[in-house]
């Protein structure tokens, strides 16, 4: 649990950097937020596999380092990527939705 709220909070980082970035600047560099807060997810997650990977485990746990790796880096990792997924594909659906129904109006005005 603890480590899908870490990485939570370094897809919001990213997310909202990328915002700040574009209003400090005045105008759209990087259009996807959404896909640089993930960027953001996969570059911390790529450093702490590493991390996980090169150190030897705590002397209290029998668990191997794949146990660490796929319970503290993959598992949230996926869980944020399928979020971000499933709210492009909300968004891409909501206006499309919204593009039929401006095209049914301005046929009914014509």
């Amino acid at each position: 649990m603890g480590a899908l709220i870490f990485y939570t909070a370094i897809f919001f980082i990213g997310y909202y950097a990328t915002h700040m970035l574009n209003q400090m600047t005045g105008r759209v560099l990087i259009q996807n937020r959404r896909l640089a807060g993930l960027i953001l997810v996969l570059t911390v997650s790529l450093f702490h596999g590493y991390k996980i990977i090169t150190t030897p485990p705590p002397h209290d746990h029998g668990d191997g380092a794949g146990y660490a790796l796929g319970f503290y880096v993959i598992l949230p990792v996926t869980i944020i990527i399928i979020a971000v997924l499933y709210l492009t594909w909300q968004e891409r659906q909501e206006r499309e939705e919204q593009q039929d129904e401006q095209g049914r109006q301005d046929k009914k005005e014509s």
